[in-house]
């Protein structure tokens, strides 16, 4: 028997503005407003509003919350400073991605660990079961917490004007308690859109208000309502990695290339050490494909799942398989994000292609990402 999805505290309004809905991850979101390209291309050269409270907030507290959640998760949490944030993994006892996630530390003893929609009760369930043994809490905290997000060059002058907080001073992947159009907030430095931006934490009784408030104060800045189609081909474009696609359960952080995120050098055991010893000795004998980018030299766009092969010479051999792909409005090709033979993997290299419904497209590989702001 299907449940219906859940519904943001934003709802009505969405579908006021007439959002094309989508069920995500067991919510109702907005797909699109209108034009994805528009909403993608606001964002890129003003700014976009968009309504996230699907993610979901797990709140780590008491005197063992930095040691317990450096156990749980496989970064070094209690190197964290009041008010900073960090991109980090759970993973599983053989070292497989559960999730990624961004832990904010809001206090001395207080943690904010924000996990993907689809993934937030399996992250739930698993800090439960981890913190036997440690003085610290773990409190389910989804439906305590809208989170709308403004992204985008603009986004610093229509905060700025809504907030006296000091946004000059908020680093990237930092937050701070503040009022925001009279709301109270923990306002975030962060995004996943490869822009500057803000991440905004709220009760969700407040959501609608803050959500207009900041339409009103983006008007003249070019603000537009963005849904989550093109939250993806932005991300895109910046090579973030999206759960479920560039991350799974069947890779360790060492085959998605992100082995920097482990942190083998903090204090005591944590969960998946030994097999995440033997992932970065195995990378560093037996290099794993590896995450390129992928341009179309033609029209056709790659989706996840179709594979990657080699062109000329041993002609239709499959080197990869490709995880993300879309068009891109910044670039005006389709590109996408694939896992390749490590000889494969080089820029530039040639005799690449995708193969697309048995007809083999050249693709140019090239770094990631695709895209990146300019300071």
């Amino acid at each position: 028997m299907s449940t219906a999805p859940r519904l943001t505290a934003l709802d009505a309004l969405h579908r006021s503005l007439g959002a094309t809905m989508t069920d995500f991850a067991g919510w109702d979101m907005p797909l699109r407003y209108a034009s994805e390209r528009d909403e993608h291309n606001a964002v890129r050269t003003r700014a976009g509003l968009f309504d996230l409270s699907h993610m979901g907030e797990i709140t780590v507290t008491g005197p063992e919350a930095a040691a317990f959640l450096s156990y749980a998760l496989v970064g070094n949490i209690a190197t964290v400073g009041n008010g900073r944030a960090r991109y980090t993994m759970i993973v599983q006892e053989d070292g497989g991605i559960v999730d990624d996630l961004i832990v904010y530390r809001l206090g001395e003893t207080e943690y904010m660990v924000v996990a993907n929609a689809g993934n937030a009760q399996i992250v739930l369930d698993a800090l439960t079961e981890r913190v036997g043994g440690f003085d610290a809490q773990v409190r389910d905290d989804r439906d305590a917490y809208a989170l709308l997000a403004v992204q985008g060059p603009e986004s610093p002058a229509i905060m700025k004007a809504v907030t006296d907080a000091d946004l000059d001073g908020l680093k990237y992947y930092a937050g701070l308690p503040g009022t925001v159009a009279g709301v109270p907030a923990l306002i975030a430095r962060t995004g996943y859109t490869g822009e500057d931006g803000f991440e905004l934490f709220v009760a969700p009784v407040h959501a609608e208000q803050l959500w207009r408030a900041l339409t009103e104060a983006g008007e003249a800045h070019g603000l537009i309502p963005c849904g989550l189609s093109c939250r993806d081909t932005l991300r895109l474009e910046a090579g973030m990695p999206l759960y479920g696609h560039e991350l799974t359960t069947a890779l360790t952080p060492f085959d998605a290339g992100l082995g920097r995120v482990v942190k083998f050098e903090k204090e005591g055991d944590f969960v998946g050490r030994e097999a995440l010893t033997a992932a970065a000795e195995r990378a560093e004998s037996a290099p794993p494909r590896k995450l390129v980018g992928l341009i179309a030299e033609g029209r056709r766009v790659p989706r996840a799942g179709y594979p990657v092969v080699a062109v000329g010479g041993p002609d239709g051999k499959v080197i990869g398989e490709v995880t993300s792909g879309a068009p891109s409005p910044t670039l005006g090709k389709p590109i996408a994000m694939a896992y390749v033979d490590a000889a494969f993997a080089a820029p530039g290299t040639e005799g690449v292609g995708v193969d697309i419904r048995g007809t083999h497209e050249p693709y140019e590989v090239v770094a990631l990402p695709f895209y990146k702001r300019q300071k």
